[in-house]
């Protein structure tokens, strides 16, 4: 099994519990996972990941990464670092990037991220420790500040979805000249039809237990109920249920909405997330209902 953890056969801990999750690229994954522990599994994509229609910023990046106009590069996904190593593809062979990767200092965000590095021949001059946020980055860099230096840097940050202001921002306080390069982007499904009947079972009072995994399935969720003048509802919806969130920029985001996550993961990733929700079990679901 995925994910990080196998499910123990004895684990029927979400039986009886109908579960809703919003995975998209490991959907039928995560029903068989949330099936294994007893559950009802209800998997409604809610994003799709597509490339960007110009990959100008990322060119420009390459371009200025090979003239040596870079002195640090902040990797947050590493489906985003191997996305950038296709980008130079088109303009420089894979030695030429990834020895003008190794002239810069390369900060992780957390270990995939490191092992698309190691993929691309270079390495990780830091690796952010779990939960990885973005708080963790800038914590990591304040505390090897002596050999990571900001003031006066040229330092790229990879992005994926949306954009990170706030890590932005503090990395220019800290003195930095910041340059984003978005990779890919999150677009809503090309087929809406699951999601739209998740909201009205979320609605109807049919779901027990919500599972998300990243910020952008909850912002794409609730951009779908507002076409249907659902968002209110959802949001009501939402409270009433169990809510499980992967990790702490997720909580963030669901916190932001008036959502208070149930729970959250000892590891920001799908199995940990299935198998703590069912070694909690039904009373998970029962708690939130009084």
């Amino acid at each position: 099994m995925m994910f990080g953890m196998t499910p123990p056969a004895e684990n029927q801990g979400l039986a009886g519990l109908r579960v809703l999750s919003f995975e998209s690229r490991r959907a039928q994954e995560m029903a068989r996972l949330i099936a294994a522990y007893g559950g009802d599994a209800i998997v409604a994509p809610a994003m799709r990941e597509v490339p960007l229609e110009s990959n100008t910023e990322a060119l420009d990046f390459v371009r200025s990464l090979l003239d040596a106009r870079f002195d640090m590069l902040i990797l947050l996904t590493g489906a985003g670092a191997r996305g950038l190593a296709r980008v130079a593809e088109s303009i420089c062979s894979p030695a030429d990037f990834a020895q003008a990767l190794g002239r810069i200092a390369l900060v992780a965000r957390g270990p995939k991220p490191a092992t698309a590095l190691k993929e691309l021949g270079a390495a990780a001059t830091l690796t952010i420790p779990e939960p990885s946020t973005w708080r963790d980055i800038l914590r990591s860099l304040d505390a090897n500040a002596a050999s990571l230096p900001l003031r006066g840097r040229r330092v790229a940050v990879q992005e994926y979805g949306a954009s990170n202001p706030e890590l932005l921002v503090a990395l220019a306080e800290r003195g930095a000249r910041v340059t984003r390069v978005p990779v890919y982007e999150w677009a809503l499904p090309e087929d809406l039809r699951p999601l739209q009947s998740a909201i009205e079972r979320l609605v109807a009072g049919e779901i027990d237990v919500v599972l998300f995994t990243s910020s952008t399935q909850l912002a794409n969720l609730l951009h779908v109920a507002a076409q249907v003048n659902r968002e209110p509802a959802v949001l009501s919806s939402l409270a009433k249920v169990a809510v499980g969130s992967i990790g702490p920029v997720t909580s963030e985001a669901l916190r932001a909405r008036g959502i208070a996550p149930a729970f959250e993961p000892s590891h920001p990733k799908m199995g940990f997330l299935v198998n703590e929700a069912a070694r909690r079990g039904p009373g998970l679901f029962h708690r939130k209902q009084s």
